[in-house]
């Protein structure tokens, strides 16, 4: 079941998308945040254009765990998704991703534009991957 992931910022978006069995997660596109409506309604033409089954917001909780201000921004907008899309939408820990994407487009000798415009899709997918990680090891334990 193919699944899409969104890094929700304040200045830009980024999308990653699995494959149809739910395996591996591509990053996917980023594009510039301009308001709630124009994000919403290109994410829900991305997820009938990609034939998603399900969506995973970032949530950026605090490194302590509990939900500062980004992440109840994260939340709201999972809820605003919710009401215009007819999949299920979970929020996902992404402390890290962003971080973690950097360090890697950095190894990979991506230029320093290229990693700012980059950097947000590649954390949707390591949130990705994450998320189906998890959900693949939950589904194979014994019950």
């Amino acid at each position: 079941m193919r699944a899409l992931s969104i890094d929700f910022g304040e200045k830009r978006i980024g999308l990653a998308l699995s494959d149809s069995l739910g395996l591996i997660a591509t990053p996917l596109e980023v594009f510039e945040y301009t308001s709630r409506e124009k994000a919403l309604e290109r994410i829900a033409a991305t997820i009938k254009r990609k034939d998603a089954r399900e969506v995973v917001v970032g949530l950026p909780l605090e490194m302590d765990g509990h939900r500062g201000v980004k992440a109840i921004e994260a939340e709201e907008f999972a809820d605003s998704l919710r009401k215009i899309i007819d999949i299920p939408v979970f929020c996902w820990d992404e402390r890290l991703t962003t971080a973690e994407a950097q360090r890697a487009l950095l190894e990979g000798d991506v230029s320093r534009a290229g990693r700012r415009q980059r950097a947000d899709m590649v954390a949707a997918a390591l949130l990705l991957q994450s998320y189906l990680e998890t959900r693949r090891n939950k589904e194979s334990r014994p019950k």
